[in-house]
Protein backbone atom coordinates (compact mmCIF):
# COMPACT_ATOMS: atom_id res chain seq x y z
CA UNK A 1 0.00 0.00 0.00
CA UNK A 2 1.58 3.30 -0.93
CA UNK A 3 2.20 5.73 1.37
CA UNK A 4 3.12 9.70 0.62
CA UNK A 5 5.70 11.15 1.87
CA UNK A 6 5.24 14.04 4.60
CA UNK A 7 4.41 17.28 2.74
CA UNK A 8 2.99 19.15 5.31
CA UNK A 9 1.16 22.60 4.87
CA UNK A 10 -0.76 24.51 7.13
CA UNK A 11 -3.88 23.35 9.43
CA UNK A 12 -5.33 26.69 9.49
CA UNK A 13 -7.29 26.22 5.69
CA UNK A 14 -8.93 29.51 5.56
CA UNK A 15 -8.95 29.51 2.07
CA UNK A 16 -8.64 33.77 1.59
CA UNK A 17 -5.54 33.64 3.62
CA UNK A 18 -6.05 33.76 6.86
CA UNK A 19 -7.20 37.10 8.36
CA UNK A 20 -7.12 37.30 11.88
CA UNK A 21 -10.31 38.98 13.24
CA UNK A 22 -9.61 40.99 16.36
CA UNK A 23 -10.52 40.40 19.21
CA UNK A 24 -13.71 42.22 19.40
CA UNK A 25 -17.04 41.15 18.98
CA UNK A 26 -18.57 44.28 17.05
CA UNK A 27 -19.29 42.79 13.97
CA UNK A 28 -21.48 39.53 15.60
CA UNK A 29 -24.61 42.52 14.49
CA UNK A 30 -28.03 41.99 16.21
CA UNK A 31 -31.31 39.99 15.84
CA UNK A 32 -33.13 43.27 16.77
CA UNK A 33 -33.94 42.04 20.57
CA UNK A 34 -30.77 42.69 23.19
CA UNK A 35 -31.90 39.79 25.49
CA UNK A 36 -31.75 37.23 22.33
CA UNK A 37 -28.30 38.58 21.58
CA UNK A 38 -27.68 37.43 24.92
CA UNK A 39 -28.89 34.26 25.14
CA UNK A 40 -27.12 33.59 21.75
CA UNK A 41 -23.55 34.83 22.97
CA UNK A 42 -23.66 32.98 25.93
CA UNK A 43 -24.90 30.16 23.73
CA UNK A 44 -21.86 30.49 21.69
CA UNK A 45 -19.61 30.84 24.55
CA UNK A 46 -20.34 27.95 26.14
CA UNK A 47 -20.32 25.67 22.45
CA UNK A 48 -17.51 27.02 21.23
CA UNK A 49 -15.33 28.54 23.77
CA UNK A 50 -13.76 31.93 23.64
CA UNK A 51 -11.91 31.70 20.47
CA UNK A 52 -14.72 31.51 18.11
CA UNK A 53 -17.49 32.40 19.96
CA UNK A 54 -18.01 35.58 17.72
CA UNK A 55 -17.83 33.91 14.85
CA UNK A 56 -20.92 31.36 15.72
CA UNK A 57 -22.78 34.34 17.47
CA UNK A 58 -22.50 35.42 14.38
CA UNK A 59 -23.51 32.71 12.45
CA UNK A 60 -26.59 31.96 15.48
CA UNK A 61 -27.83 35.77 14.92
CA UNK A 62 -27.45 35.24 10.96
CA UNK A 63 -30.21 32.54 11.21
CA UNK A 64 -31.85 34.40 13.13
CA UNK A 65 -32.09 37.24 11.06
CA UNK A 66 -33.24 34.72 7.85
CA UNK A 67 -36.38 33.92 9.52
CA UNK A 68 -37.75 37.30 10.15
CA UNK A 69 -37.60 38.19 6.63
CA UNK A 70 -39.41 37.40 3.52
CA UNK A 71 -38.06 33.66 2.89
CA UNK A 72 -39.53 30.63 1.07
CA UNK A 73 -39.33 27.20 1.65
CA UNK A 74 -36.88 27.13 -0.95
CA UNK A 75 -34.92 29.25 0.32
CA UNK A 76 -34.94 27.65 3.36
CA UNK A 77 -34.11 24.05 1.89
CA UNK A 78 -31.51 25.92 -0.22
CA UNK A 79 -29.30 27.90 2.52
CA UNK A 80 -29.59 24.31 5.19
CA UNK A 81 -28.43 22.20 2.49
CA UNK A 82 -25.11 24.69 1.54
CA UNK A 83 -24.26 24.51 4.99
CA UNK A 84 -25.01 21.03 5.96
CA UNK A 85 -22.67 20.14 2.49
CA UNK A 86 -19.79 22.55 3.97
CA UNK A 87 -19.91 20.95 7.39
CA UNK A 88 -19.84 17.11 5.96
CA UNK A 89 -17.04 18.34 3.86
CA UNK A 90 -15.19 20.19 6.55
CA UNK A 91 -15.03 16.95 8.89
CA UNK A 92 -13.84 14.89 6.09
CA UNK A 93 -11.01 17.11 4.94
CA UNK A 94 -10.38 17.80 8.81
CA UNK A 95 -8.17 14.48 9.52
CA UNK A 96 -6.33 15.28 6.86
CA UNK A 97 -5.25 19.22 7.34
CA UNK A 98 -1.62 19.50 6.80
CA UNK A 99 -0.87 17.06 4.18
CA UNK A 100 -0.50 18.66 0.95
CA UNK A 101 -3.47 17.89 -1.73
CA UNK A 102 -3.63 18.20 -5.61
CA UNK A 103 -6.77 18.96 -7.25
CA UNK A 104 -7.30 16.89 -10.83
CA UNK A 105 -9.67 18.29 -13.41
CA UNK A 106 -10.45 17.16 -16.40
CA UNK A 107 -13.19 15.36 -19.18
CA UNK A 108 -15.76 12.72 -17.68
CA UNK A 109 -15.75 11.60 -21.36
CA UNK A 110 -12.01 10.51 -21.58
CA UNK A 111 -11.50 6.86 -22.71
CA UNK A 112 -9.03 4.38 -20.27
CA UNK A 113 -6.94 3.98 -23.02
CA UNK A 114 -6.11 7.75 -24.44
CA UNK A 115 -2.80 9.31 -24.14
CA UNK A 116 -4.90 12.20 -22.09
CA UNK A 117 -6.06 8.92 -19.31
CA UNK A 118 -2.57 7.68 -18.86
CA UNK A 119 -0.87 10.89 -18.58
CA UNK A 120 -3.19 11.81 -15.75
CA UNK A 121 -2.85 8.37 -14.02
CA UNK A 122 1.10 8.90 -14.06
CA UNK A 123 1.12 12.01 -12.70
CA UNK A 124 -1.25 11.24 -9.60
CA UNK A 125 0.88 8.23 -8.93
CA UNK A 126 4.21 10.68 -9.03
CA UNK A 127 2.36 13.66 -6.75
CA UNK A 128 1.74 10.99 -4.36
CA UNK A 129 5.57 9.97 -4.36
CA UNK A 130 6.16 13.65 -3.51
CA UNK A 131 3.78 13.50 -0.79
CA UNK A 132 0.68 14.91 -2.56
CA UNK A 133 -2.81 12.99 -2.37
CA UNK A 134 -5.37 13.48 -4.89
CA UNK A 135 -8.85 15.43 -4.86
CA UNK A 136 -11.54 14.96 -8.25
CA UNK A 137 -14.85 15.35 -8.90
CA UNK A 138 -15.40 11.23 -8.68
CA UNK A 139 -16.83 10.70 -11.46
CA UNK A 140 -15.18 8.99 -14.56
CA UNK A 141 -12.24 9.97 -17.21
CA UNK A 142 -9.83 12.22 -15.80
CA UNK A 143 -11.40 11.92 -12.65
CA UNK A 144 -11.07 8.57 -12.50
CA UNK A 145 -7.61 8.55 -13.84
CA UNK A 146 -6.87 10.63 -10.79
CA UNK A 147 -7.94 8.29 -8.14
CA UNK A 148 -6.41 5.47 -10.07
CA UNK A 149 -3.43 7.13 -9.84
CA UNK A 150 -2.88 8.50 -6.07
CA UNK A 151 -5.29 5.05 -5.04
CA UNK A 152 -8.34 4.72 -2.78
CA UNK A 153 -5.86 5.52 0.39
CA UNK A 154 -4.81 9.04 -1.16
CA UNK A 155 -7.91 9.99 -3.07
CA UNK A 156 -10.94 12.45 -2.24
CA UNK A 157 -13.72 12.37 -4.41
CA UNK A 158 -16.31 15.78 -4.76
CA UNK A 159 -19.13 13.88 -6.38
CA UNK A 160 -21.62 15.83 -7.87
CA UNK A 161 -25.34 14.90 -8.08
CA UNK A 162 -27.00 15.25 -11.52
CA UNK A 163 -29.02 12.98 -13.77
CA UNK A 164 -25.87 12.03 -15.81
CA UNK A 165 -22.38 11.29 -15.28
CA UNK A 166 -23.27 11.00 -11.41
CA UNK A 167 -21.74 7.90 -10.33
CA UNK A 168 -18.44 7.53 -8.78
CA UNK A 169 -15.99 6.21 -10.27
CA UNK A 170 -14.77 2.51 -9.12
CA UNK A 171 -11.57 3.71 -7.73
CA UNK A 172 -13.17 6.18 -5.01
CA UNK A 173 -16.97 4.87 -4.95
CA UNK A 174 -17.47 3.57 -1.11
CA UNK A 175 -14.76 5.33 -0.06
CA UNK A 176 -15.14 7.13 2.85
CA UNK A 177 -13.67 9.94 1.30
CA UNK A 178 -16.20 10.80 -1.27
CA UNK A 179 -18.57 13.58 -0.32
CA UNK A 180 -21.89 13.86 -2.31
CA UNK A 181 -22.57 17.39 -3.48
CA UNK A 182 -26.05 18.91 -4.91
CA UNK A 183 -24.69 22.22 -5.54
CA UNK A 184 -21.73 23.21 -8.03
CA UNK A 185 -20.60 25.92 -5.78
CA UNK A 186 -20.22 24.37 -2.37
CA UNK A 187 -18.42 21.79 -4.40
CA UNK A 188 -16.01 24.27 -6.11
CA UNK A 189 -15.60 25.70 -2.16
CA UNK A 190 -13.97 22.33 -1.06
CA UNK A 191 -11.92 22.11 -4.54
CA UNK A 192 -10.00 26.07 -4.12
CA UNK A 193 -9.78 25.61 -0.38
CA UNK A 194 -8.61 22.20 0.59
CA UNK A 195 -6.36 22.15 -2.48
CA UNK A 196 -2.76 23.13 -2.41
CA UNK A 197 -2.18 22.94 -6.08
CA UNK A 198 -4.51 21.99 -9.23
CA UNK A 199 -3.90 20.59 -12.59
CA UNK A 200 -6.24 20.39 -15.05
CA UNK A 201 -6.23 17.59 -18.14
CA UNK A 202 -8.52 18.65 -22.03
CA UNK A 203 -11.96 18.48 -21.32
CA UNK A 204 -15.46 20.73 -21.84
CA UNK A 205 -17.28 23.66 -19.93
CA UNK A 206 -16.62 21.79 -16.69
CA UNK A 207 -12.92 21.72 -16.80
CA UNK A 208 -13.15 25.50 -18.23
CA UNK A 209 -15.66 26.55 -15.36
CA UNK A 210 -13.42 25.05 -12.75
CA UNK A 211 -10.16 26.45 -14.35
CA UNK A 212 -11.60 29.91 -14.96
CA UNK A 213 -13.24 29.92 -11.26
CA UNK A 214 -9.61 29.14 -9.75
CA UNK A 215 -7.88 32.23 -11.70
CA UNK A 216 -10.54 34.32 -10.79
CA UNK A 217 -10.51 33.87 -7.20
CA UNK A 218 -6.57 33.84 -6.91
CA UNK A 219 -6.57 36.78 -9.78
CA UNK A 220 -8.37 38.46 -7.46
CA UNK A 221 -6.83 37.80 -3.87
CA UNK A 222 -10.04 35.67 -2.70
CA UNK A 223 -8.21 32.52 -2.80
CA UNK A 224 -4.46 32.05 -1.62
CA UNK A 225 -2.17 31.79 -4.78
CA UNK A 226 -1.19 28.18 -5.65
CA UNK A 227 0.11 26.43 -8.56
CA UNK A 228 -2.04 26.24 -11.26
CA UNK A 229 -1.04 23.20 -14.28
CA UNK A 230 -2.71 22.75 -17.59
CA UNK A 231 -1.52 19.46 -18.97
CA UNK A 232 -1.83 18.65 -22.11
CA UNK A 233 -0.73 14.91 -23.17
CA UNK A 234 2.78 14.73 -24.93
CA UNK A 235 2.45 16.32 -28.36
CA UNK A 236 -0.92 17.91 -27.48
CA UNK A 237 -2.05 20.70 -28.18
CA UNK A 238 -5.76 21.45 -26.30
CA UNK A 239 -4.36 23.95 -23.42
CA UNK A 240 -1.43 25.10 -25.88
CA UNK A 241 -4.21 26.34 -28.07
CA UNK A 242 -6.53 27.94 -25.20
CA UNK A 243 -3.56 30.32 -24.09
CA UNK A 244 -3.37 31.28 -27.53
CA UNK A 245 -6.80 32.71 -27.14
CA UNK A 246 -6.08 34.33 -23.85
CA UNK A 247 -2.68 35.81 -25.35
CA UNK A 248 -5.06 37.03 -28.42
CA UNK A 249 -8.18 37.79 -27.24
CA UNK A 250 -7.93 38.86 -23.55
CA UNK A 251 -4.24 39.85 -23.20
CA UNK A 252 -4.25 42.05 -26.70
CA UNK A 253 -7.81 43.58 -25.37
CA UNK A 254 -6.17 44.91 -22.20
CA UNK A 255 -8.73 42.49 -20.74
CA UNK A 256 -6.01 41.09 -18.09
CA UNK A 257 -2.52 42.08 -17.66
CA UNK A 258 0.62 40.83 -18.89
CA UNK A 259 1.77 39.41 -15.09
CA UNK A 260 -1.67 36.93 -14.39
CA UNK A 261 0.32 34.54 -17.11
CA UNK A 262 2.03 33.66 -13.95
CA UNK A 263 -0.38 32.06 -12.03
CA UNK A 264 -0.57 29.22 -14.86
CA UNK A 265 1.77 26.92 -16.70
CA UNK A 266 0.22 25.22 -19.79
CA UNK A 267 2.86 22.07 -20.62
CA UNK A 268 2.79 18.51 -21.88
CA UNK A 269 5.96 17.36 -19.96
CA UNK A 270 5.00 15.00 -16.61
CA UNK A 271 8.13 15.97 -14.85
CA UNK A 272 7.42 19.93 -16.04
CA UNK A 273 4.22 19.94 -14.41
CA UNK A 274 5.41 17.69 -11.08
CA UNK A 275 8.35 20.48 -10.73
CA UNK A 276 6.30 23.21 -10.91
CA UNK A 277 4.26 22.16 -7.59
CA UNK A 278 6.64 20.95 -5.41
CA UNK A 279 9.28 23.64 -6.02
CA UNK A 280 6.38 26.07 -5.30
CA UNK A 281 7.00 24.77 -1.63
CA UNK A 282 10.72 24.51 -1.70
CA UNK A 283 11.53 27.32 0.37
CA UNK A 284 8.17 28.81 0.56
CA UNK A 285 5.09 27.22 2.90
CA UNK A 286 1.56 29.53 2.97
CA UNK A 287 0.97 32.97 3.69
CA UNK A 288 -2.08 34.66 5.65
CA UNK A 289 -2.87 38.31 6.16
CA UNK A 290 -2.86 39.91 9.89
CA UNK A 291 -4.48 43.91 9.26
CA UNK A 292 -2.59 45.49 6.09
CA UNK A 293 0.16 42.83 6.69
CA UNK A 294 1.02 39.70 4.35
CA UNK A 295 3.05 36.96 6.49
CA UNK A 296 4.48 34.79 3.98
CA UNK A 297 5.98 31.37 6.28
CA UNK A 298 9.03 29.98 4.97
CA UNK A 299 10.68 26.24 5.60
CA UNK A 300 13.80 27.95 5.77
CA UNK A 301 15.51 31.53 6.64
CA UNK A 302 16.63 33.52 3.11
CA UNK A 303 19.61 35.40 3.42
CA UNK A 304 20.25 38.71 3.46
CA UNK A 305 21.36 39.15 0.33
CA UNK A 306 18.07 37.50 -1.30
CA UNK A 307 15.96 40.08 1.17
CA UNK A 308 18.01 42.92 -0.33
CA UNK A 309 17.14 41.41 -3.96
CA UNK A 310 13.09 41.46 -2.94
CA UNK A 311 13.38 44.98 -1.94
CA UNK A 312 14.71 45.59 -4.61
CA UNK A 313 12.88 43.62 -7.67
CA UNK A 314 9.55 43.88 -5.73
CA UNK A 315 9.17 47.77 -4.03
CA UNK A 316 5.85 47.82 -6.87
CA UNK A 317 3.59 45.79 -4.51
CA UNK A 318 4.54 47.38 -0.92
CA UNK A 319 2.03 49.39 0.22
CA UNK A 320 5.22 50.84 2.63
CA UNK A 321 7.76 50.41 4.68
CA UNK A 322 10.12 47.35 3.53
CA UNK A 323 10.32 43.30 3.04
CA UNK A 324 11.41 41.97 6.63
CA UNK A 325 12.32 38.84 7.68
CA UNK A 326 11.26 37.90 11.15
CA UNK A 327 9.65 35.26 13.62
CA UNK A 328 6.01 34.71 14.32
CA UNK A 329 3.60 37.32 14.54
CA UNK A 330 1.63 37.78 17.56
CA UNK A 331 -1.81 37.73 16.17
CA UNK A 332 -0.45 34.10 14.68
CA UNK A 333 -0.69 32.04 17.87
CA UNK A 334 -3.42 29.52 17.02
CA UNK A 335 -1.03 28.25 14.36
CA UNK A 336 1.13 26.88 17.16
CA UNK A 337 2.85 24.13 15.02
CA UNK A 338 3.85 27.12 12.16
CA UNK A 339 5.54 28.97 15.46
CA UNK A 340 8.99 27.75 14.54
CA UNK A 341 9.16 28.74 10.83
CA UNK A 342 10.70 31.87 9.43
CA UNK A 343 8.45 35.37 7.97
CA UNK A 344 8.90 37.63 5.02
CA UNK A 345 6.60 40.27 6.14
CA UNK A 346 5.35 43.16 3.98
CA UNK A 347 2.38 45.68 3.85
CA UNK A 348 1.11 44.27 0.91
CA UNK A 349 -1.15 46.27 -1.92
CA UNK A 350 -3.13 43.41 -2.35
CA UNK A 351 -3.56 44.00 -5.97
CA UNK A 352 -1.29 42.40 -9.23
CA UNK A 353 -1.52 38.62 -7.69
CA UNK A 354 0.40 37.35 -10.47
CA UNK A 355 3.51 39.35 -8.86
CA UNK A 356 2.37 37.78 -5.57
CA UNK A 357 3.05 34.47 -7.23
CA UNK A 358 6.48 36.42 -9.06
CA UNK A 359 7.43 36.98 -5.30
CA UNK A 360 7.01 33.53 -4.06
CA UNK A 361 9.19 32.21 -7.04
CA UNK A 362 12.19 34.73 -6.03
CA UNK A 363 11.45 33.32 -2.74
CA UNK A 364 12.20 29.42 -3.63
CA UNK A 365 14.73 30.34 -6.20
CA UNK A 366 16.77 32.66 -2.84
CA UNK A 367 20.54 31.39 -2.02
Amino acid sequence: MNKPKQSKGPRERDFTAGLVNGASCSYVGTTGEVSLDQRIMAMAQDIAGDQDACLLAEMMTTAVRITRGPISGGDYKMMNRALKEMQIAHEIFASFRGGRKVAVFGSARTPADDPEYLTAVDFSKRMLAEGFMTITGAGPGIMAAGNEGAGRENSFGLNISLPFEASANAFIAGNEKLIDFNFFFTRKLSFVKEADAAVAFPGGFGTMDEIFEALTLIQTGKATVYPIVLIDAKGGNYWKDWEEFVKTQLLSNKLISETDFALFKVTDCVDEAIEEIVSFYKVFHSYRYVGDQLVIRLNEAISENSLAALNKDFADIVKSGEIVQRGALEEEANEEDLAELPRVVLRHKRRDFGRLRMLIDAINESK
